[in-house]
């Protein structure tokens, strides 16, 4: 394609679900960008809107509004028949590596159905690139006609890794992929997604909850509360100099080990702000220590304070411009 400063842009994008108590803002206006070869982690808690994200991009779930643009082409609009030739560029690691596999299939069926799906591919041609791929994520060929039952979480987040390279995508949503394994088994798939990036030149959007694992794996870090995108900074620049309140309250929690050395926790108190019809305020104001009237009044906007750290907040926004800030007391009474 032609040329394009950012393998993926999201701008203003949007995600509203239609509920009985009104509208549910799951994702609200949220803008980013991904470099080619580079990982993009994004991080909040369960609800804020991560998963969601991810699966509007790639039109799993269709934006409300906003602009996605991969390789400078817009993919928000495209038709069914356009975005399933997109598709082969554009693939996601699902969290669940169970729920996310067909139990009546083997693992060669499982691996080979996105390649008999694009018809491109002659049926021989599909099964050396079943067993190349079974080789490249780690199954021994002994696993080619078992059943995802039959092996344990790892062995099918596995398969899953290797379904979603089967078309030999430029951009992979990984959806929290080694929260539903156990430690030592999350290194094994986080070593093997480094070393298919180096590899294959992959774009990664990872999404978790465990800012740990996210500080080794990212190029850069981008933190969402309540739908929307509160700070995005190089990941050694976020873990060093975190300006959110809510950023910093995320990042004490990370367990220490060592007993000399240990960070003091901020607590996080306070009532959470209903994503149903919010209200143009900070979402984060009523759990905010440093809430003001204007965090009452307006919502912040997400301003880039230095180079490639961006943080929506009205208090560093205002220190930053050499002001002062007078909490209000009474707002978060």
């Amino acid at each position: 394609m032609g040329d394009y400063e950012h393998l993926l842009e999201v701008s203003h994008l949007k995600k509203y679900f239609n509920v009985r108590a009104g509208s549910l803002h799951a994702v609200d206006d949220v803008s980013f960008t991904i470099d080619k070869g580079k990982t993009l982690g994004v991080v909040g808690e369960s609800g804020c809107g991560k998963s969601t994200t991810g699966r509007a991009i790639l039109r799993l779930h269709e934006p409300t509004s906003g602009s996605v643009k991969f390789e400078g082409r817009e993919i928000v609009g495209l038709s069914k028949r356009e975005m399933r030739k997109l598709r082969a560029e554009m693939q996601i690691i699902f969290q669940d590596p169970y729920a996310s596999l067909d139990p009546r299939n083997t693992i060669s069926q499982i691996i080979a159905e996105p390649m008999k799906l694009s018809g491109t591919m002659k049926k021989d041609e599909i099964e050396q690139k079943v067993h190349d791929l079974m080789e490249t994520v780690g199954l021994a060929e002994r696993f080619v006609n078992t059943y995802p039952h039959e092996l344990d979480g790892g062995r099918r987040q596995r398969i899953g890794i290797a379904r979603a390279l089967a078309l030999n995508p430029k951009f992979i949503v990984c959806d929290e992929p080694v929260s539903a394994l156990d430690v030592s088994i999350q290194a094994q798939i986080l070593n093997l997604l480094g070393e298919l990036q180096d590899n294959m030149g992959l774009t990664y959007m990872f999404i978790t909850h465990d800012l740990a694992v996210v500080n080794h794996f990212a190029d850069d870090i981008a933190v969402m509360y309540l739908g929307q995108l509160v700070e995005k900074a190089p990941s050694e620049e976020l873990f060093d100099n975190p300006l959110h309140p809510y950023t910093e309250a995320l990042l004490s929690a990370i367990p220490v080990p060592d007993l000399d050395n240990q960070t003091k926790r901020i607590p996080i108190k306070g009532e959470i702000t209903s994503p149903i019809n919010p209200p143009d305020t900070c979402r984060f104001a009523k759990r905010c220590p440093y809430c003001s009237g204007q965090c009452m009044e307006s919502s912040p906007e997400l301003v880039e304070l230095s180079p490639g750290h961006f943080v929506a907040c009205h208090k560093v926004a205002e220190e930053h411009a050499g002001g002062t800030w007078k909490v209000d007391e009474a707002a978060t009474a």
